[in-house]
């Protein structure tokens, strides 16, 4: 667990989970609450991202969290939109960082042996991480995506279970409910992922072999 392969998947693990987080923070932003840039969020600097028991544990087991952004949804014009937004921007920047890693290797098939591995372990964890924030488990953005829906006393009731979340959601990864239930999802999204690349990139390619 701990060898040679720890010096590919630790830059990996820190592109993933720093996109994640600053598209949180960039997202409340753009929304009109300040908070992360106040608190030093809205960076790519991966130390201020990271929380020390959520990389081991996605490091060890490919799930796991960053250090929560801070917001307060009060400064939102629409408080239940503006949480929805912030919520999904994390998994959304992921699964776009997936797909420009994609991109990469389909216009540099050549390139190095080292580069090439984190590329390849950077697409993966971009999406373990998006689709294991979309459960909706509190502390996970899945809970607040869900909790922004629900009618105002199912939310108030759902919120209620913010304190024993992380409990249930190591519970259900202990389990293999986790895994069993983003396992598929991870994969139909990188096929879908790989035809949407191969359709670009080939159709990119078609046309400028054309105008020769």
């Amino acid at each position: 667990m701990f060898g040679q392969d720890m010096l590919f998947r630790i830059p990996a693990l820190l592109l993933a989970i720093t996109v994640h987080e600053y598209a949180h923070g960039k997202m409340a932003d753009h929304l009109g609450d300040p908070t992360a840039r106040y608190a030093g969020r809205l960076t790519l600097n991966p130390l201020a991202h990271l929380d020390p028991l959520g990389l081991l544990m996605l490091w060890l087991f490919r799930f796991g969290w960053a250090k929560p952004v801070p917001i307060n949804p009060f400064h939102f014009r629409n408080r239940r939109q503006g949480i929805i937004l912030v919520s999904l921007a994390g998994p959304a920047a992921n699964i776009i960082a997936a797909f420009f890693v994609l991109i990469l290797f389909k216009l540099w098939p050549g390139t190095g042996l080292v580069v090439k591995q984190i590329l390849s372990l950077c697409f993966v964890y971009n999406l373990y991480l998006a689709v294991f924030n979309l459960i909706p488990v509190p502390p996970l953005d899945g809970s607040k995506v869900l909790w922004g829906f629900l009618p105002e006393s199912q939310a108030y009731a759902f919120s209620r279970l913010e304190n024993y979340g992380p409990i249930i959601l190591i519970l259900l990864i202990y389990m293999g409910v986790v895994g069993r239930l983003i396992l598929p999802m991870v994969g139909v999204l990188s096929y879908f992922l790989e035809l949407v690349t191969d359709w670009l990139v080939f159709g990119v390619l078609y046309r400028f072999l054309l105008g020769f």
